[in-house]
């Protein structure tokens, strides 16, 4: 991927527009599903389409280099902190399949969309970024926006009392924030490649995926298996997400903290796109709720 010409602010962006697509087709991947197979069918085709990258930057390196597709060399030690990240991710995206088979996404996106809140605690607490008094009252709007949705969800039955898939949810959403804090010390502190980054991570991805399949999938009670062209759709488009994504915090002036609430603006595609595709309802109170939480977002930039 050619990103020489793109500032992370872009990069960021595009990597927004694509994770919006994603979340839709993965909630269409995900409804009245088998969890772990649907999850293992989603990935698998974002590594088939990685193994023709790394093949051809293998095969025909100086090719590879001309038109953007170059991938360094991770090393033994770059392998395993790539691993511990695919193992943050793979908690995330399995509590966040868990949750999206019962929430609906104009419930769940604007949640997700929270990630930068804690992406931005995590921020001034380990790598000394300093927020402004107008990101703190983006904090504060973001905050607001959360209540609102908490209190839409009751309407929906959704309460943190008692929605195991509400805590799930949240949790791989701090879970993914978490990850997010971890790109950061891996691309600009460790100088990882992030192409080679990006294609091994995709690929440890569908190793914990296929043992978490062999150890809860088969046999698991509940949702039969069904095979949905939205699986192909979902690996690819977050291919293309976090390709954007992993080259806009490679750039040494990158805060993680504004990439991660630009990124989170895809709650604006998958809100609106998701919600007329499912035929959700309260869709305007939750659209209110939700220009609160973009408004927040804005600050925090």
């Amino acid at each position: 991927m050619n990103t020489v010409f793109l500032s992370w602010i872009h990069l960021s962006l595009l990597s927004a527009a694509a994770l919006g697509l994603y979340d839709v087709a993965k909630k269409a991947s995900a409804r009245d599903n088998a969890v772990f197979g649907a999850l293992l069918g989603c990935s698998v085709w974002g590594a088939l389409a990685a193994l023709p990258w790394l093949l051809i930057a293998r095969v025909h390196p100086q090719w590879a280099a001309l038109h953007g597709l170059a991938v360094g060399e991770l090393g033994p030690r770059g392998h395993v902190l790539v691993l511990l990240k695919a193992i943050l991710v793979t908690g995330s995206w399995t509590l966040t399949f868990l949750a999206l088979q019962r929430i609906p996404l104009t419930i769940a996106a604007p949640i997700r969309a929270t990630a930068p809140l804690y992406t931005m605690v995590g921020a001034v607490l380990i790598y000394g970024e300093s927020p402004s008094a107008r990101q703190w009252a983006g904090i504060a709007l973001i905050l607001v926006g959360h209540a609102a949705f908490s209190r839409i969800g009751r309407r929906e039955g959704l309460r943190f009392s008692t929605s195991p898939h509400l805590w799930a949810l949240l949790a791989g959403t701090i879970l993914a924030s978490a990850s997010g804090l971890w790109d950061k010390a891996l691309l600009q502190k460790e100088g990882l490649d992030p192409a080679a980054m990006q294609i091994w991570f995709t690929f440890d991805n569908v190793a914990l995926q296929a043992l978490l399949f062999l150890v809860f999938g088969r046999g698991r009670k509940g949702y039969p298996f069904q095979w949905r062209w939205t699986m192909p759709a979902t690996g690819l488009l977050l291919l293309a997400a976090d390709a954007a994504y992993f080259h806009a915090l490679a750039q040494p002036e990158a805060m993680v903290m504004v990439v991660s609430a630009l990124r989170r603006s895809n709650v604006l595609v998958a809100f609106f796109v998701g919600g007329i595709a499912f035929r959700e309802a309260n869709r305007r109170p939750k659209a209110i709720a939700l220009s609160v939480l973009v408004g927040g977002l804005a600050l925090l930039l």
